[in-house]
């Protein structure tokens, strides 16, 4: 291989990492937020948390390889053809089809990546993960108690926490528990009980996990029980300063490794000649993917040579924008197919190779016509539509009749504003439908064995990805301003046009105005987005999570909930509510002491309706009793009438209200939610510290043009690949920080405001450090 080649190789291998890079970093940040936690916790040590953190690669990988070495290709070529390199090449009497063998070099170390990746270490990381999360699941049961939610997940018990003080020996405060289980499977004097849960509560609590026998084990302060007995007047209690209880865990569905993900290519193959009905469809989509999903690297590549050559200065843009659709169709024509095999529409051969064969005839036809004329060229078109485009964005920027305006101070915008601001919303617009598309191609294949194992129907998974976008343009737009921005000034100071406004006595500071109004514009964007659509599009897309992964939904606004934490503080606990009667059926409303979290009241009625006019229940046929340091100290009963007690105000409407975290609000619902919850005493750090990121997240995409302008600009000659290659690190930075201020805020380390807005301070510090500096 000549100088050529070997030129054309290092270009197209240094963009190609930086592809792979970017888009692989996009994808880490949807699961980068529970390494983070697992590290401050102290739940895993830093080697566990670093295996983990490369065990995320190869799938990743699988799907941005492709991508990566397509983009290098764009960049080697169109930067070639924008210098007039390609057409230097073929006056020197070498036909563009010589650059093949520097392209398929590249495209063949991309699919050895890829191959490895889907073939062998796909399956290693998914048994390495499973096996350590496990083991941490195993061992850390207490990290996964939430305050403040009934939690489910231990066989007949029903557990309440009110506060959770993390650290190395995590301590609950305020612990209700409730055994459900049939009265005579609760050991001796079992058949004294009735059919009503038996209640304990403590002041306070050790939780220490169990990781051989899967439990937590209980060390209880200020423990007092309370049972109802068959007769109506009698009731069993009991009080000790000290206690212990031992709450054995359900297996874990979600951890249990999947079969064929697990398993290398031999073993794979073998289980699919030999299953049949959805294990087979679920085996064969398994093995086909792992063999077509590298092959795409190759033919990427090659598509991109006719879209990157072109003898049109300019076409680079054009060849991205028609780079990135053809990728986008690529992974939208997989996953359509996939879905029409899975419903046993196609043979799944046919659906996982058909967009393998179609990108396969683009890439002949494409090689067929590498050596037509420009004119006759897609990309130069698309290049002139651009031009057009453009130029009318100037003229309407241009004063029509400049004679007759006013004099005035240099404004804005002016020319190269709108130049700058079209090409930055240009990039902007692509690297965001990118970062999209492959956050959703992705989703999709981590779903693929629940959808087809539970056999979710296409609607909802569509559905669910509707819903899923707005979290996805949420987390996507500060790297997309990022890139786009360092792409742009990359580009001007590539082509020397930086030079020449200098020169001409305009400041870098000037030039840099447009693209930090877009950072404003797009951070103040951010707040309203995430404050008006982003909480009930997370809702929602949860709650259909949770029903592909075969999760109860987690959501209250449904009958079936039977523990409500009231205003009081008070539970209620119920067997059956009729929303449309406002009838409640066997219910039962336990009273507490806010301080000694006690039982100091015990109401129960077969029935209970809600009356408006009174703004009460009427509680019919059952009795009260009340009691003082967990003694009975009254007993009344109303066997046969009615009891009102004006104190419990809590409507149909507040038991059926609907629960949601703090992603699932905005910010003033946060607020009221916070202030609802100290008013009763419950710790609401973390909440604060979600509350103040509600605030300095959006500013992220401002705070990313003050720091990637001036590294742009410093990057000189070197280009926007340069330019990127070295601010990407502090984006990366960027976001390990924020993420370690987070939870070392919600360990109550850091006031909230600090751990959300000490990120922000400190990189807008260096931002406008850089600024400080930068030669203008």
């Amino acid at each position: 291989m000549g100088i050529l080649g070997r030129t054309v190789l290092a270009e197209i291998s240094t963009g190609a990492v930086l592809g792979v890079v970017l888009f692989s970093f996009v994808l880490f940040l949807r699961n980068v937020t529970r390494l983070f936690e697992l590290l401050v916790r102290s739940s895993a040590s830093l080697d566990v948390i670093a295996r983990l953190f490369l065990l995320m690669l190869p799938p990743v990988l699988t799907f941005t390889i492709p991508i990566g070495v397509l983009v290098g290709v764009l960049i080697a070529l169109s930067r070639m053809s924008a210098d007039a390199e390609i057409i230097a090449l073929r006056a020197s009497g070498l036909p563009s089809r010589r650059l093949t063998f520097p392209v398929l070099l590249a495209a063949g170390a991309g699919l050895l990546l890829a191959a490895a990746c889907s073939l062998w270490l796909n399956p290693l990381a998914v048994r390495e993960t499973y096996k350590i999360f496990n083991r941490l699941a195993a061992e850390q049961l207490t990290a996964e108690i939430q305050p403040r939610i009934f939690e489910e997940q231990f066989p007949n018990r029903i557990l309440y926490v009110g506060d959770v003080i993390p650290g190395p020996v995590v301590q609950w405060r305020h612990v209700f528990l409730a055994d459900v289980a049939p009265p005579e499977q609760r050991g001796p004097s079992s058949h004294e009980l009735a059919d009503a849960p038996r209640i304990t509560v403590a002041a306070q609590a050790i939780a220490v996990a169990d990781s051989r026998l899967n439990r937590l084990q209980l060390s209880l302060t200020g423990v007092s029980t309370y049972a109802v007995g068959k007769n109506p007047g009698e009731y069993f209690t009991t009080f000790a300063p000290r206690g212990e209880q031992t709450l054995e865990a359900q297996k874990r569905d979600e951890l249990r490794p999947r079969s064929f993900a697990e398993m290398d290519i031999g073993p794979l193959y073998r289980a699919m000649r030999s299953a049949a009905g959805l294990a087979r469809i679920e085996s064969a989509l398994e093995f086909h993917q792992r063999l077509a999903l590298p092959f795409a690297c190759p033919l990427l590549a090659l598509i991109g040579m006719p879209l990157g050559i072109s003898s049109r200065k300019g076409s680079k843009s054009s060849a991205l924008v028609i780079a990135v659709v053809v990728a986008l169709l690529y992974w939208t024509a997989l996953v359509s197919l996939v879905g029409l095999a899975r419903q046993q529409t196609l043979p799944v051969p046919l659906a996982v190779w058909t967009p393998n064969a179609a990108l396969a005839v683009f890439v002949l036809l494409g090689l067929l016509r590498l050596e037509r004329p420009g004119d006759g060229d897609v990309i130069a078109s698309l290049s002139a539509l651009l031009g057009r485009v453009s130029s009318l964005a100037r003229r309407l920027a241009t004063p029509r009749f400049p004679s007759l305006a006013a004099p005035r101070l240099p404004s804005f915008p002016q020319i190269i504003d709108v130049w700058l601001l079209s090409s930055f919303l240009f990039y902007f617009a692509i690297l965001m439908a990118s970062f999209i598309a492959m956050a959703h191609v992705f989703t999709f294949f981590e779903l693929l064995s629940d959808i087809v194992k539970r056999s979710i129907p296409m609607a909802t998974v569509l559905r669910y990805h509707f819903f899923l976008t707005p979290k996805l343009i949420y987390d996507s737009t500060p790297p997309s301003v990022l890139v786009a921005v360092l792409v742009t000034c990359g580009v001007l100071a590539r082509n020397n046009e930086a030079t020449a406004l200098k020169a001409c006595g305009v400041s870098l500071y000037r030039v840099a105005v447009p693209l930090l109004f877009a950072g404003a514009l797009f951070s103040a964007l951010l707040f309203l987005f995430d404050h008006y659509y982003v909480p009930d599009a997370n809702r929602i897309q949860d709650a259909i999570r949770n029903q592909i992964k075969g999760r109860p939904v987690q959501t209250f606004l449904q009958p079936n909930r039977k523990w409500i934490f009231g205003k009081g503080p008070r539970i209620y606990y119920y067997k059956y509510l009729d929303p449309a009667e406002s009838l409640m059926l066997e219910a039962h409303i336990y009273d507490l002491d806010p301080v000694a979290f006690r039982l100091v009241r015990h109401i129960f009625a077969s029935r209970a309706r809600w009356e408006r006019t009174l703004n009460t229940w009427i509680f019919q046929d059952g009795w009260v009793r009340e009691f003082r340091d967990a003694r009975e100290v009254r007993y009344a009963s109303f066997a046969g009438a009615t009891a009102t007690f004006p104190e419990l105000q809590e409507s149909p409407s507040y038991l059926l209200q609907e629960l949601k975290q703090d992603k699932q609000m905005n910010f003033r619902e946060l607020a009221a939610y916070i202030r609802e919850l100290q008013q009763s005493g419950f710790n609401t750090i973390r909440l604060q510290v979600q509350l103040h990121k509600k605030f300095a997240i959006p500013l992220f995409a401002l705070i990313m043009v003050l720091l990637s302008t001036p590294f742009a600009f410093l990057a000189g000659s070197r280009g926007a690949m340069a330019s990127v290659g070295m601010s990407f690190s502090i984006a990366i930075a960027y976001w390990a920080v924020t993420q370690l201020f987070e939870q070392v805020g919600n360990l109550n380390q850091l006031p909230p405001a600090v751990a959300a807005w000490a990120p922000d301070a400190l990189f807008s510090l260096a931002g406008l450090y850089l600024f400080a500096r930068m030669r203008t």
